[in-house]
């Protein structure tokens, strides 16, 4: 990703009131870009997109994509250059208790923002965000990789994958002769300061701590590819970058994730929060009987985004915690919450890419390595 292209671009984030969303915000209100965005109001409270003033230094239209009529006269009227789509309903246990809300926002969203931009008539790229559990989920120890088939086991998850679908079916049917470029962005668990959503297992644990009770864990084994929100971030800005410069080149789906040996599991992670919280902060296994089905393995083969985009993690998962840390404990001493996000939004983009492992990641053989599908 190169700083200095944002300059001046007009880029629109749709649900930049939420957590991924407001860093995304406040990183190209640094970098000098025509910041807007279309979003419910922020989904918690507190809120970063509240706590850091990220609406002063943008355009900021309060709406619901599932509103087809709101989403198309924001875009007429805005003219963005650049869509990144990250609204959505993003929590797996919510999506049980409210699946047709779920399916609603995560694919229809999605057709809304597709259709609005093809209309607008100033719109050369789009990012449309998703997630690693888009995935048919096979309970492997192997990556999935950017042609692997679209599924999922809980409403979430769906959604998810048919938001992909329909962005491959817009990218061949609408957008390659409209000239927008359309790529979509696959990350992992993303961490960082700011997020004080429910059911999210570091936010869980940092008001745990903050209360002076251990967190609970239900999967204290399950697998994430976590990484700091810093990461996808940065990966949706590069390709988003290549869409706009190179076009249909790289107009497909793209893996954000960590490197192979920083894949760990809850547990791992809850003991190295608790490590940088200090003395009282401590865990404890609960078993939920009866609970929804959640998948315990997770892994992203990130390989082609290293090698087409140049992408790759530059923050080691141990520092991304001890920088999620660091955020929350001096956001609780009174230091600023903006002041907070561009520190180290400043300190990742002058850190190098982080060592790739020692050993290739192991690849599995049910499918060759061929060009994605999607």
């Amino acid at each position: 990703m190169h700083a200095d292209f944002w300059n001046g671009k007009r880029v629109l984030i749709t649900g930049h009131t939420g957590f991924k969303g407001s860093w995304l915000a406040l990183w190209l209100q640094s970098l000098g870009a025509e910041v807007s965005g279309l979003a419910l109001a922020p989904p918690t409270s507190p809120s970063l997109f509240e706590q850091a003033g990220v609406a002063d230094g943008m355009t900021s239209v309060l709406g619901d994509i599932r509103d087809f009529d709101k989403v198309r006269a924001a875009l007429q009227r805005l003219q963005p250059q650049i869509v990144l789509h990250l609204a959505a309903q993003p929590l797996v246990r919510l999506s049980y208790r409210e699946p047709v809300a779920t399916f609603a926002t995560n694919v229809m969203g999605t057709v809304h923002v597709l259709e609005a931009a093809r209309a607008a008539g100033s719109v050369r790229a789009v990012v449309n965000v998703t997630t690693d559990k888009c995935y048919e989920n096979r309970e492997w120890a192997w990556g999935y990789r950017e042609n692997e088939p679209m599924g999922g086991h809980d409403p979430y998850s769906s959604s998810k994958g048919c938001s992909e679908l329909v962005t491959a079916a817009y990218r061949s049917a609408f957008m390659a002769a409209a000239g927008i470029a359309v790529g979509s962005g696959r990350a992992g668990n993303v961490i960082g300061g700011g997020d004080w959503a429910q059911d999210r297992l570091v936010p869980d644990a940092l008001r745990a701590f903050e209360a002076g009770r251990p967190v609970v864990l239900r999967h204290p084994q399950s697998t994430r590819p976590w990484q700091h929100v810093l990461e996808p971030l940065d990966g949706y800005l590069t390709l988003a970058e290549r869409l706009f410069s190179d076009g249909a080149r790289f107009a497909e789906g793209w893996n954000f994730g960590p490197a192979e040996d920083d894949v760990q599991p809850v547990q791992w992670i809850v003991e190295r929060l608790a490590a940088g919280w200090g003395p009282g902060a401590a865990w404890q296994h609960r078993p939920e009987p009866g609970a929804v089905h959640e998948a315990h393995w997770l892994k992203l083969d990130i390989a082609k985004a290293r090698q087409a985009l140049g992408w790759q993690p530059r923050w080691r998962l141990a520092h991304a915690l001890q920088q999620t840390v660091h955020w929350h404990c001096a956001w609780l001493r009174g230091e600023p919450a903006r002041a907070l996000c561009l520190a180290q939004i400043a300190q990742y983009m002058q850190a190098a890419p982080a060592a790739e492992p020692a050993m290739p990641p192991a690849r599995h053989p049910q499918l060759p390595r061929t060009a994605p599908a999607l």
